[in-house]
């Protein structure tokens, strides 16, 4: 092990952009066509993105109590090993590292891939770079193992590099997004608009081809749910400040902040792009977009020919400083796993610049396997239900560490305790048991990949406890 620490050495302002940046990945440009699908009219596309903004605020708010308990690196994990046991802990951190992060980084990695291809044809996803006859790769999945690894190197020296590139990008693409949203409302069709939301309430399925049908009561429950896959997964990541808690000047104050105004910005922005789509685009023409790309159809109405080009442009810069964040901040978990002796001893260790460098390229090499897989996409579908189930557990760990823990120092506390957080379990709970009654492929996967932890982590307890006794 080496003597290197970590270095305080960011600001609120680094740890706000670095929960707004991890949020907003190439998401947001696309997932309303699915949820339009789903719901069907105007106001309850609205409604989704409110009750995950909702959620996701609440859900911050609550971290902020953990988070000035217990500030030092690897978040979450941390947080579910102190409140219940080192299993439940490296549960999560197992998930974590087997899909969640990586297939997360896999996954805006290509989608940054795919909108290079609308400038250079050469990288498009149908292409074939070469045929291994049991792999066939694209220019694509090239270009996006590429990029993980840049953004890989680049944090390797210190977290200067990752500091600047994650502040840089994420006030662009921030700037960028205010930018077409205000474009966009300033393009308002008066017709669509009207038609849009003259029946706003009415939940149903809509078609691409514009068939309509209607829900049974149930089934309408597991539509939101289904659609809620898809701006959850748009919302998630802004965790992962938590992970580089010992790199934050004043943590026990900045990351409850951080997270706040990192959610807050986020789900403003959001519900003002989806304002903005329903201002300019039929909901046929939403449910519809090719490949579900709504914000190039979106562009394309607003700035005519130059839209493809402009919305391609913004999605590169959002996934590349969404992927900076994310390849920044997962490392941190691993690295506090190897610590407590349940994950590989390298690790665990940091290189020169106090940057744990081994586990950033081991991140990388699973990350660049999920590329290559081509399943990161029904992957991340299939975890929403695992996620927001650590989600309620570390919520829960709140009230649990209240009661064992009483007189531990409290900083900051949860805001709206104990209403809040109790509504996020509740919401929390019906979001997962509807998927798992109308949706249960979006849930079994992810359980399966979750509980393979416990076999792992029993062998990893006894190998620590054999290096003990030698």
């Amino acid at each position: 092990m080496t003597d290197q620490e970590f270095k305080p050495s960011l600001k609120l302002l680094d740890a706000t952009m670095i929960v707004a940046g991890s949020m907003i990945g190439s998401g947001i440009f696309i997932v309303s066509a699915d949820i339009t699908r789903n719901v069907g009219s105007a106001g309850w596309l609205m409604a989704v993105w409110l009750i995950t903004g909702f959620m996701t605020v609440t859900a911050a708010l609550s971290y902020g109590e953990l988070s000035a308990m217990f500030p030092k690196a690897g978040g979450q994990y941390v947080y579910l090993k102190e409140a219940y046991n080192p299993l439940i802990g490296f549960l999560y951190g197992w998930s974590f590292f087997a899909v969640i992060q990586t297939a997360t980084i896999a996954a805006v990695g290509v989608a940054f891939a795919k909108f290079t291809a609308y400038l250079l044809p050469q990288f498009r996803e149908d292409l074939v770079a070469f045929d291994l006859g049991f792999l066939t790769v694209s220019p694509a999945q090239l270009l996006s193992i590429a990029v993980i690894v840049l953004l890989t190197y680049l944090n390797t020296p210190g977290i200067k590099n990752g500091k600047f590139i994650q502040t840089t990008f994420t006030l662009t693409k921030l700037l960028s997004l205010f930018g077409l949203i205000i474009f966009g409302l300033l393009s308002i069709n008066p017709d669509v608009w009207a038609a849009n939301w003259s029946d706003p309430w009415t939940l149903q399925k809509l078609q691409p081809d514009g068939t309509i049908s209607s829900y049974t009561t149930m089934a309408a429950l597991g539509a939101i749910a289904a659609a809620m896959v898809g701006s959850i997964f748009s919302s998630d990541s802004w965790n992962n400040v938590t992970f580089i808690a010992g790199e934050i000047k004043n943590p026990k104050r900045n990351i409850g902040l951080a997270l706040f105004l990192g959610t807050l910005i986020v789900t403003l922005v959001y519900l003002a792009t989806n304002i903005m789509y329903t201002a300019v685009l039929p909901l046929q023409e939403i449910a519809s977009a090719d490949k579900d790309r709504v914000a190039v159809v979106a562009s394309n109405v607003i700035f005519g020919n130059a839209g493809t080009i402009i919305i391609a442009l913004m999605i590169m810069i959002s996934t590349f400083g969404c992927n900076n964040g994310i390849i920044l901040a997962g490392a941190r978990v691993y690295y506090t796993m190897a610590q407590d002796g349940l994950f590989f001893k390298k690790v665990g260790t940091l290189n020169k610049n106090a940057v744990p460098e081994y586990a950033l390229w081991l991140q990388c090499a699973f990350a660049a396997a999920w590329c290559l897989s081509g399943r990161y996409g029904d992957l991340l579908d299939m975890i929403s239900f695992v996620v927001v189930g650590f989600y309620m557990l570390t919520i829960a760990g709140i009230f649990i560490l209240r009661k064992t823990r009483p007189d531990a120092p409290r900083p900051y506390k949860a805001f709206g305790y104990p209403v809040l957080p109790i509504i996020y379990i509740l919401m929390g709970l019906t979001f997962c048991t509807l998927l798992i009654m109308y949706k249960p492929k979006f849930t079994w996967p992810g359980l399966i990949i979750t509980l393979l932890g416990i076999p792992i982590y029993y062998m990893a307890v006894a190998n620590k406890a054999k290096k003990i006794e030698q």
